[in-house]
């Protein structure tokens, strides 16, 4: 793996043992995914739940992020997104914290200056360490719709796999789908108004 564009242009990430169910997005997807968020991305404030390697904030930082919160859960994850970040030197402008996206997200609004999160990604595991599909989409989705992490003009965009069925909390709606193979990558904003309903509010 390695970065693709921006500061770092080129540079090696480090992965983790093949042991972990983290399925690190393919550059390919990478690539067309920040095709697609280069107007969002300059001076973002960035969410990367189940951060994994941390692949996609360091790619975020290199092309001029803000700021990036990086959450998994696995000890052996959090330390090597450390590693990404001192070798890349990102270190300054990025936060990793150890967590459980399946449970209540609040606590993650201060790491956002309490301004809410510009673009949060979510690429969750599609298999287990015993090759048992998860769905982890919905839940999950749920925690950030009800936590409020969003920004006021803010993005979701979550990885899944094509057979993983979701429900999309009513607060959020579906802008924009793109299939890759196996994967389909979802873009979410908050719902928006129509006339006639915003005109009885």
């Amino acid at each position: 793996m390695r970065i693709i564009a921006g500061t770092a242009r080129g540079r090696r990430i480090f992965s983790v043992s093949k042991n972990l169910p983290v399925k690190p997005i393919s550059d390919r997807i990478k690539q067309s995914l920040f095709d697609i968020l280069r107007p969002r991305i300059t001076g973002a404030i960035m969410l990367d739940l189940f951060a994994g390697t941390g692949n996609v904030s360091l790619e975020a930082l290199s092309r001029g992020a803000l700021k990036t919160v990086m959450v998994d859960r696995e000890p052996a994850c959090i330390k090597n997104i450390h590693r990404n970040l001192e070798h890349l030197g990102f270190a300054d402008r990025a936060k990793v914290l150890r967590g459980d996206v399946l449970k209540p997200l609040d606590w993650l609004m201060p790491y956002s200056d309490n301004e809410g999160y510009d673009i949060i990604f979510m690429g969750p595991p599609y298999r287990d360490i015993n090759n048992k599909m998860l769905s982890f989409s919905e839940p999950a989705l749920k925690n950030v719709a009800d936590s409020r992490l969003l920004s006021p003009n803010g993005i979701i965009v979550l990885q899944n796999h094509k057979t993983e069925a979701f429900a999309v909390p009513d607060s959020l709606e579906v802008y924009r789908v793109e299939k890759y193979g196996d994967t389909l990558v979802h873009f979410m904003r908050a719902a928006q108004k129509d006339e006639k309903d915003a005109s009885h509010v």
